[in-house]
């Protein structure tokens, strides 16, 4: 599937008809009355770029939420983040796949709250375009917030108006958001190495394959001591990589081994 080979996302059978439906959509609304015809625009036409970004835009999966498995950004912070800002006065951050930025606002929070936000160069990236335009806006739709108790690190930076989230300006601008398709190599060597690299329910919607592939560009990416967290779903414990496990107060990080 053309979609699979671009983006690593790989759809089940179960999936099909809801995938068809999208593409149908995308399709006339681009003006072709074949669905052969739309393909071979897409994988041929040079010009297509632009109408296979809009057909990604409906068919990725934007399902996120502020403090989405806390714990994990908890134990992210204080093991990881935290040493190296005291080892070197700077940390560098990067949530893979954000969709529409709550995990990356979650974590500016977080930081904010310990005093640790100025020293944290936070990046995030997305192959949606329309997603990270809306995580940009600073406001988010209500299913954002999925409590009725906010922690303490939303204090004073996350409001709640009219059902929707507004995020302070402070944390708005803490987080440089970028667009990125996670199967191209070069763009992610372009964005440096990282202490802490977030890439938390997304490896779900990829073949083994290429969830091995990308665990060696992101292994690539980590600075010496560095880690990669992935959701509590998730475990690399059956793909072979270069990163050790570790267990922190019932949440697990991949520390790079590198000794550069």
């Amino acid at each position: 599937m053309l979609i699979e080979e671009r983006t690593g996302i790989r759809y089940s059978d179960a999936d099909a008809a809801l995938i068809e439906d999208k593409v149908v959509s995308r399709a006339d609304v681009a003006g072709f009355d074949s669905l052969l015809d739309y393909y071979y625009y897409l994988r041929y036409d040079p010009n297509s770029g632009a109408e296979f970004n809009e057909l990604t835009d409906a068919l990725v999966v934007n399902e996120t939420y502020f403090f989405r498995e806390v714990l994990g950004l908890e134990v992210a912070i204080e093991e990881v983040l935290k040493p190296a800002i005291e080892k070197r006065g700077r940390a560098r951050a990067w949530s893979a796949a954000c969709s529409t930025g709550e995990e990356p606002f979650s974590l500016a929070m977080m930081l904010a709250e310990r005093g640790l936000l100025e020293h944290t160069e936070i990046v995030a990236t997305d192959i949606s375009r329309r997603a990270l335009a809306l995580a940009q806006s600073g406001r988010f739709r209500p299913r954002s917030v999925r409590t009725d108790v906010l922690p303490s690190a939303a204090s004073g930076r996350l409001t709640l108006h009219d059902g929707r989230a507004q995020l302070a300006p402070l944390i708005q601008n803490a987080v440089d958001f970028r667009w990125l398709n996670l199967m191209d190599h070069e763009a992610i060597a372009k964005l440096g190495t990282f202490d802490l690299i977030l890439c938390r329910n997304v490896l779900i919607y990829f073949s083994d394959q290429v969830v091995a592939r990308l665990l060696t560009e992101l292994s690539c990416a980590l600075a010496t001591g560095g880690a990669l967290v992935v959701g509590t779903c998730e475990s690399l414990l059956r793909y072979s990589t270069s990163l050790v496990c570790e267990e922190r107060r019932g949440a697990f990080i991949y520390r790079s081994a590198r000794n550069d």
